[in-house]
This record gives structure tokens, sequence and C-alpha cells, in this order.
């Protein structure tokens, strides 16, 4: 990592730029916050608010992508809180052991590194589950529920909408695991758990695994029709409802429901590519189906 030190005693710098150079890290050093505002390119920002005569705050705002950690001799509103309040992650007292600012850094890091990914997870879901709509009311929902449905992703929406709603972490298990159950019964009761591929499970589990869910907060998901047990079922069908009749689709209802599914998500030059049919045929399509294009 790329890590500035701002920091007057000069010796004190010099010693924390050495040891972190001996873990790999990149540092330079700066000994007031006006030569620091010149860069913001840092991945760590290891500030002393005990330099006399200086404003923190434009620090803290400058390198807002940066992991700011405080570096202080006393606490007070001027070298810890306010600074917080503006966005710096953490402070260490002086003096400190350099193991410490390293666990702390690396904390700070890996805490990024799931911010990120958390990120780009929750819109890799929003996109692929765009379409994958439900009629059923989240807040009449009682756990533990099942849901029914050959669409694995229509299941997958109505499970991350409700943990969503109620703003509480999810935690996902497949039963295609042989390990499934045991993980079930290591987690602690409050959790929430999303589990798929019940239609996977043998007739000789389905009893320890109904005894294991008793109780908690639990959605499972069969892509067959679920039947004999005494929780709620909700059954997710697919609004054109052509996949679910078990047989091979003429080429025309195909279309129709690519067009109507799709013509949203994808412009009209990569929608009649994917077809295999030129935009003149796509528009006639919309025509012949009465499809209206939302602009």
């Amino acid at each position: 990592m790329k890590i500035l030190i701002i920091e007057d005693e000069v010796y004190l710098a010099q010693s924390i730029a050495t040891k972190l150079g001996e873990q790999g890290h990149i540092c330079e050093m700066c000994t007031s916050t006006k030569d620091a505002i010149h860069s913001n390119n840092y991945d760590v920002v290891l500030l002393s608010t005990n330099i006399n005569g200086q404003d923190f705050i434009p620090i803290v705002k400058t390198f807002t992508s940066s992991i700011i950690i405080l570096m202080v001799s006393y606490i007070s509103n001027d070298t810890v809180s306010k600074p917080l309040a503006a966005g710096a992650k953490d402070y260490i007292m002086k003096p400190f052991m350099i193991e410490e600012l390293i666990r702390k850094i690396d904390h700070y890091q890996d805490y990024e590194k799931l911010k990120c990914r958390n990120i780009a997870y929750e819109k890799y879901l929003k996109h692929t589950l765009l379409n994958a709509k439900h009629e059923q009311d989240i807040n009449m929902i009682e756990l533990p529920l099942f849901i029914s449905s050959s669409f694995q992703k229509y299941s997958d929406a109505f499970a991350f909408e409700y943990a969503q709603s109620k703003d509480i972490p999810i935690h996902f298990i497949t039963l295609s695991d042989p390990k499934s159950l045991q993980e079930v019964s290591s987690l602690p009761q409050s959790t929430l758990l999303y589990i798929i591929d019940y239609q996977l499970l043998k007739k000789s589990d389905k009893k320890e695994f109904l005894e294991l869910i008793d109780g908690r907060k639990v959605i499972v998901s069969s892509s067959d029709k679920i039947e004999d047990i005494d929780y709620p079922i909700v059954e997710i069908k697919n609004d054109n409802n052509i996949f679910d009749k078990g047989e091979i689709l003429p080429i025309e209802d195909y279309v129709k429901f690519i067009v109507l599914n799709y013509q949203d998500k994808y412009p009209d030059t990569e929608l009649s590519k994917k077809l295999g049919i030129s935009r003149k045929s796509l528009w006639e399509k919309r025509k012949k189906y009465d499809i209206v294009k939302k602009k």
C-alpha cells in the first residue's frame, strides 16, 4: 500500500516509515498539512494531530478515499473527536507499538475490501434479479417459509428483498452440500437463513431438516412442488407462465416472451442480434404481438 505519514517529529516519521517499509508498504512523509494537501493518491494517511497551529479537517476531507488513522498524544475535541466526525477512521495513542498500528491498518483495509465487494454484489444481484417479480406482501410473511418456483431467480429475488426490507444480513445455504444440515444446526437461532435445493433433500433427511428449522428465520426454496409440510408455502410462477408447461415452445411464443421481457434491458440492435433477426423484423413482431416499448 501507499502510505502518507504527516508528522512534524521527523525521527518518529522515519521510524514508522522504515518499519512499514519492511512490511512491503511504500511510505512518503511530510511535516505539515499544507504540504500534504497537494496529493490525495494514498491508500492510508497517518495523521499526527499534535502538530501546532495546523487545521486537520481539510486533510480529512481531502483524503476521503483513504484510510485515515490519527496519531495522538492526548485526546480532545480538536485532536480526536472532530477529525473522526469529519471522516477519519480511527486513532492510536503515542507512543505505540508498530504492530498495533499495522493491525489497525490491516483491519480497515479488510473492511474497505469487504465494503467494495458488498457494493459490487448488491449491484450484481439487483441487475440479475431485475426481471424477477413476485406478488407477495413481504410484511405479511411469517417464517419459516417455503417457496416453490421452477425459476430459481424468482425465489432469490423474494429472499433478498425480504432481507433488505428487514435490514438484516442473510446466510445462504444449498442443500446440495453434504454438510448443509450441520451448517444449519451450527448457526445462531437469530440468523436469517436462505436455503435452496429442497428438492434434492433425501426423504430420510427431511424430518431432521424440518426439526432443525422449526421456530427459526428460514426461507426454503424448491424447484419442485412442496407437499406434506406444516409451514406456509408460496408458489411463484413466471408472469407469462410459458416455461411452466413442460413442453417445447413454438418459436413465435419464445420470441414474444423474449421481446416482452427483455426489450427494456437491451437496445433494439442488441436484442434483434440475440434473437437472430433484423431490427425491422423486431419492429414487425412488436406490431404483430401488440407490444408497446416504453420510452
